[in-house]
């Protein structure tokens, strides 16, 4: 529940520093501005208003990929994949590795594809960040590899991936190892 909160938390706050203008307490936040006039995408948005996920779509800003949050949330699934899929491409965005990688997970706007899931998953595990999302990352994908799930089952792999998360603070990484990596009993 805390990761999810904390999203919620760290969208409000980006959506709160662009409406506030081109820099925030002297930090250039120009980058967030909104869509360049393109060409329409395969959006279901079709409101107009510049706020919507619908005018990020084909925004060369960073900032749309927390809008494909919104498009997948409301069912817009072409447009949340167009999104990810662009951040992936431009900025190896782990955020929408992540959401990208559960979609597939459940086939929810694409077939269900595990390989596929678990691909990205490790595409973000790879990421150079030590926190944050590329730690989430190298959770999922250590639980994918120890469970087999669109790769064969590497328990050794696996443990290594959730040792490096649970090494950076990820909880549910700790709790796992726990439980399915108990360590050795003492004499």
């Amino acid at each position: 529940m805390k990761k999810w909160w904390c999203q919620v938390a760290l969208c409000g706050s980006l959506a709160q520093a662009a409406l506030a203008g081109p820099s925030v307490a002297g930090v250039n936040m120009s980058y967030l501005s909104a869509a360049e006039p393109r060409p329409a995408s395969v959006s279901r948005d079709t409101s107009g208003n510049e706020l919507s996920y619908g005018a990020y779509i084909d925004s060369r800003s960073r900032f749309k990929c927390l809008y494909g949050y919104v498009a997948d949330k409301t069912g817009d699934h072409g447009a949340a994949i167009e999104i990810f899929e662009d951040c992936i491409a431009r900025w190896e965005d782990v955020y929408s590795m992540i959401w990208l990688a559960m979609m597939h997970e459940n086939g929810t706007g694409v077939p269900r594809d595990l390989a596929k899931a678990t691909e990205l998953m490790h595409r973000g595990a790879l990421s150079p960040e030590n926190a944050g999302y590329a730690t989430l990352a190298r959770y999922h994908y250590g639980v994918a590899l120890h469970q087999g799930w669109g790769v064969p089952r590497d328990a050794q792999a696996a443990r290594h991936w959730l040792e490096r998360a649970a090494a950076e603070g990820e909880i549910d990484a700790a709790s796992y190892l726990a439980l399915h990596f108990p360590p050795p009993p003492v004499p």
